[in-house]
């Protein structure tokens, strides 16, 4: 009997993607469930395996929950988050911006070519910058949905959203990596460690890893290449055979214009105020960060600056903008309180030494060959509890370059596999999906069946690709 190889794949992708929708479905939560449902399972597994099973044990873990929750440096990251977020969406809501992405849904007219668009547009845009990957992903899987309702084309709207959340899987390997850019800068290696460590292998600890032979590495941008190429091509296969979904999207609200202006309220609706403001605000930008924009370093205050000048030159007046950021700052809500429940599970396995612990025991039981793939695997483990890269860097960073050094592993090798690793669990764990949810209006249950399937993608190119380099 003759089969056909690629009717077959399609009908074993679409059974297995049907039997993970189900169990997500019965199973998993909502995102704020999950963080609290993740906070009692570390307390739990900090109590019983980190030494002392006593009440002052108890107690201590309890206080390492709450002062991480309100460590000041990890609040600071939540509001440049939260901002992230909602200027880039108020940003969307712009004339401008909007003739931008109307011209790219007007590409679409199906389920297989939103899909592909949507993918292919936001893991390039994450690669450059993961912050705007994470807003633009969100806003172009928002935009396809209105242009199948407003245009009466059929679309899976939750594969949509799965295609808008896969630039998270590729963004610690690009240019706003935190692992690759932090061990980049002067210094940075060998202030991981204590002063008072002293081992021999730290003398040919070099002072830092240029960019060169870890973002901007061959091998690197080849893989990336390969997933540019694999995950919407997985996805085309999915969306050919799946049918379409029905969603409900609230339509935009529209300002009424005044009928009268007066008095003091004129200057609400000044172009000539709005104008000298935002080119005021630009002006600042430069003088700020000409260095960082010519270089190509990129940071959250940076992109929130540029989204504020942004948002002020593009809409109409401050009235436009004031009711763009009325419908936007509703999608940031779920971040505000989720953030804190995050950052406590981070104090906890910090201060507790649980990470510690997860990455030596992948570095006692590694070779030089294998030590890249258990870095990589103990680096999506940790990053399920702790989805913040740079911060489980800061944790996890000198075990991986310790084991390094002593198997003789490439120190730039090592930090990408961190970073593979890091960023492929963004797909399992649904909390930078946070802002999708809420400008999308899916659920994560809804999207999650596809990203694990892509995260399975992600998870054979990156092995295969750490075993080859």
């Amino acid at each position: 009997m003759f089969y056909n190889f690629e009717d077959f794949w399609i009908f074993e992708i679409m059974n297995t993607s049907r039997y993970i929708e189900i169990i997500f479905k019965r199973l998993i939560p909502a995102p704020f469930t999950l963080a609290v449902l993740l906070s009692l399972f570390t307390i739990l597994i900090a109590f019983l395996f980190t030494g002392n099973t006593d009440g002052d044990s108890f107690l201590n873990i309890l206080t390492y929950w709450q002062e991480g929750m309100w460590e000041p440096a990890l609040l600071v990251f939540a509001v440049q988050m939260m901002l992230i977020l909602v200027l880039g969406h108020v940003l969307v809501l712009s004339r401008p911006v909007a003739w931008v992405t109307e011209k790219l849904t007007s590409l679409v007219y199906g389920n297989t070519s939103a899909v592909i668009l949507v993918a292919v547009s936001t893991m390039l845009v994450a690669f450059f910058n993961w912050g705007l990957g994470l807003i633009f992903g969100a806003i172009m899987a928002r935009k396809v949905a209105e242009a199948a309702r407003d245009r009466g084309f059929k679309i899976n709207y939750p594969l949509v959203g799965a295609a808008g959340y896969a630039g998270l899987m590729v963004w610690h390997g690009g240019v706003s990596g935190s692992a690759p850019l932090k061990a980049a800068e002067k210094g940075h290696i060998r202030g991981l460690f204590p002063a008072e460590v002293n081992a021999g292998w730290l003398n040919d600890l070099p002072d830092s890893i240029p960019t060169d032979t870890t973002i901007f590495a061959g091998w690197n941008l080849i893989l990336f290449g390969m997933l540019l190429v694999l995950v919407p091509l997985v996805l085309w296969i999915i969306s050919k055979k799946t049918g379409s979904s029905e969603f409900d999207l609230p339509e935009v609200k529209k300002i009424q214009p005044d009928i009268l202006i007066e008095g003091a309220e004129k200057l609400d609706h000044s172009r000539i105020l709005k104008l000298l403001f935002g080119f005021l605000l630009l002006a600042a930008f430069f003088a700020s960060y000409y260095s960082s924009l010519v270089s190509g370093k990129l940071t959250p205050n940076m992109l929130n600056f540029l989204m504020l000048v942004l948002c002020i030159l593009f809409h109409k007046s401050f009235v436009s903008f004031l009711n763009a950021l009325d419908e936007a700052i509703g999608g940031a809500a779920a971040i505000l309180i989720q953030f804190p429940l995050y950052f406590g599970i981070m104090g906890i396995m910090k201060e507790t030494g649980i990470v510690g612990d997860i990455a030596g025991f992948f570095s006692s039981i590694a070779t030089e060959t294998s030590l890249p793939v258990y870095t990589f695997f103990s680096a999506g483990l940790v990053n399920i509890f702790v989805p913040s890269g740079g911060g489980q860097w800061a944790i996890q960073g000198p075990i991986v370059l310790e084991s390094a050094m002593k198997l003789g592993v490439p120190l730039n090798k090592a930090v990408m596999a961190f970073a593979y690793g890091d960023q492929i669990t963004n797909m399992l764990q649904p909390f930078w999906a946070l802002p999708l949810l809420a400008i999308t209006r899916l659920k994560a249950r809804e999207i999650l069946p596809y990203t694990l399937i892509i995260m399975l993608v992600g998870m054979l190119v990156y092995i295969g690709g750490l075993f080859l380099i």
